[in-house]
């Protein structure tokens, strides 16, 4: 979590803002009267107990407290009780272990949560916490060289369910896809689409190991042939003729696909090179959006890098670093002085051919981010983008912007096993599982599921078996189909010609004094503060780890009573609860970006 973002949170989240306002008046009165120093400001953290026995809420202000104010916690903690003011929603208030408040709350006030699930339906959950703020998350990012494969895939679900969660407490979000269209990898992949184009045209020669070897690079290869023909066929002379040896006959393998892609634009000339490079890049980013599409990830914008260089926004990037002063020139090329601002070592922004580097375009893609006033930016990379952290926030310190705005969030690796085996795979190879291919195997919701079920600096693995399987060990199966079940119990309403009298079910809400109702009722007064937490903290997993605890008290209470009892007021009270139960699961798999099916 950004500073900004955790200074936002420990202003309060929504559930709870009755009994924090209540601390925070104590904490007040209690410093007017000179019991707790004036210069202590705590960040009040009330949490939800797992315990019954512990009340609803807990919080450890007494302890945080105690420190500043040379007082033992408990009695901290019993000072702030004794001067805690009343309130209609709170039924006793207890000291805990070494000092930790717990809250009970008046059964009725916790009763209330049914009927304003029932009055804001799919709405519930949706709060004003971020109104009027802007936040930019810009994730996937892939290096349109190829399919987005299922590594991609953890970063899509992941980024895509946080700009939700974020949408859903009141921020304005924008979606963006950094679009790599420029640089080495681009002109690897245009050198190897047209070599397989050369091969499919008979030129004889020994493919480059550093080139891109995937089918896909073939179908545009076989693209290409078809609408030209042999328009851009060179001889085998012309093609190899003074091209430095490739790894596998003693040379430098880097060298070698460097000279390839010189001797292409060379025999090409920039239009027609341009064709290819333009076809390649145009198919892969067809592939990308449709894949991203059908995995319900959408975008306000797909931001080109091309455009960084077409607006001279790199050059003035740089030119910024040099008024600033953190700009040198060694041995031709013009450093940035990185190491000034935390970095392990300064880096080159040009080098001495007079090319600016990937780190260029960065440091002015997030110079234009920060101009476009988003009051927090949001970067969802690979974990293996770690080190480059510390030198773009380097750069925004050096800009004079802040760097606090900036949030960087590494997402790791998942893999796959099938059938209890580690399935492998090699992007540059093309051996690799893509995302739509693990799409139609599992189905879209098992995977934006099982992508967001763990901490994203988390290794995940994909169990496909388990994905597939219509089983309770399948948490997304064992949500759902909590979903269902409700849905189940309401058809059975209608066969039997029953009437669900909704404003009966509340006048008798008081009716549900259960130990499974008690508990569920309970859960459901801790969705939207879930939601709010998920958002802030930008941990998806709590929501997922919610609707599972959700389930599972609604699959007890189903297997444990009737719904459809005799007693009218009974009956309308219960389906009351389990529609409630219904809405709070659909809207939660909905920010997961999974669906909620009435009948499994």
């Amino acid at each position: 979590m950004s500073h900004l973002l955790r200074q936002q949170y420990i202003a309060g989240p929504a559930l709870k803002d009755t009994l924090i306002d209540l601390l925070d008046q104590t904490v007040k009165n209690l410093q007017s009267g000179g019991q707790i120093p004036a210069d202590c400001q705590p960040g009040i953290q009330l949490t939800n107990t797992k315990d019954p026995s512990h009340g609803d809420f807990a919080t450890n202000l007494a302890l945080m407290l105690a420190k500043p104010a040379a007082k033992n916690p408990r009695e901290i903690a019993a000072l702030l009780i004794d001067s805690l003011p009343a309130n209609d929603l709170v039924e006793k208030v207890e000291i805990a272990g070494p000092g930790f408040i717990n809250f009970f709350i008046k059964s009725g006030s916790t009763l209330s949560i049914v009927q304003q699930i029932l009055d804001q339906a799919d709405q519930f959950g949706i709060s004003e916490f971020g109104k009027g703020k802007k936040i930019q998350v810009e994730f996937v990012s892939a290096n349109p060289t190829g399919p987005l494969h299922v590594g991609h895939g953890r970063g899509a679900a992941y980024g895509a369910t946080v700009a939700d969660l974020y949408e859903a407490i009141g921020y304005e979000v924008h979606r963006e896809y950094y679009v790599n269209d420029a640089g080495r990898q681009m002109d690897i992949l245009a050198t190897s689409i047209w070599l397989r184009y050369l091969e499919k045209c008979g030129i004889d020669f020994e493919f480059p190991v550093n080139g891109y070897k995937g089918d896909y690079v073939y179908d545009i290869a076989t693209e290409i042939e078809a609408e030209y023909v042999d328009k851009f066929v060179f001889s085998h002379e012309e093609l190899m003729s003074a091209i430095p040896a490739d790894e596998p006959h003693g040379g430098d393998k880097e060298k070698h696909i460097d000279a390839l892609i010189e001797r292409a634009k060379t025999l090409l000339g920039e239009e027609q090179y341009r064709i290819i490079f333009d076809t390649g890049l145009n198919t892969i980013i067809g592939d990308i959006r449709d894949d991203l599409k059908h995995f319900g990830v959408h975008y306000q914008d797909w931001y080109s890098e091309r455009t960084l260089e077409d607006r001279n926004l790199v050059s003035q990037a740089i030119e910024r670093l040099q008024q600033a002063g953190h700009i040198y020139e060694k041995d031709g090329a013009l450093w940035f002085r990185s190491t000034d601002f935390g970095d392990e070592k300064d880096r080159v922004v040009k080098r001495d051919n007079g090319q600016t580097t990937y780190f260029a375009s960065d440091i002015a893609y997030h110079m234009v981010k920060i101009e476009r006033g988003y009051d927090i930016v949001i970067d969802v990379w690979g974990a293996d983008h770690h080190g480059y952290v510390p030198r773009v926030r380097a750069a925004l310190q050096a800009l004079g912007d802040d760097a606090d705005k900036l949030e960087v969030l590494l997402v790791q690796f998942a893999n796959l096993y099938r059938g209890g085996e580690k399935v492998q795979m090699s992007t540059r190879s093309g051996s690799f599982v893509t995302l739509r291919e693990l799409r139609e195997e599992v189905g879209n919701d098992a995977a934006r599921f099982f992508y967001v079920m763990r901490k994203c600096e988390q290794h995940l693995d994909f169990d496909l078996d388990l994905a597939k399987s219509q089983s309770n060990d399948n948490p997304v199966y064992y949500i759902q189909y909590a979903h269902a079940r409700v849905c189940s119990v309401l058809r059975q309403m209608n066969e039997k010609n029953l009437i669900h009298d909704i404003a009966n079910g509340q006048q008798n809400i008081e009716l549900l004094n259960e130990s499974h109702e008690t508990a569920l009722i309970k859960k459901l007064n801790q969705y939207a503060d879930t939601v709010e937490s998920a958002a802030i903290k930008t941990e998806p997993h709590l929501l997922v780890h919610f609707l599972r605890e959700l389930a599972s008290e609604l699959h007890t209470y189903y297997n444990a009573h009737q719904f459809i009892v005799d007693d009218a007021n009974l009956r309308d009270a219960r389906l009351n609860l389990i529609i409630a139960c219904r809405h709070v699961i659909a809207n939660g798999l909905k920010l997961l970006g999974v669906s909620a099916p009435e009948v499994m």
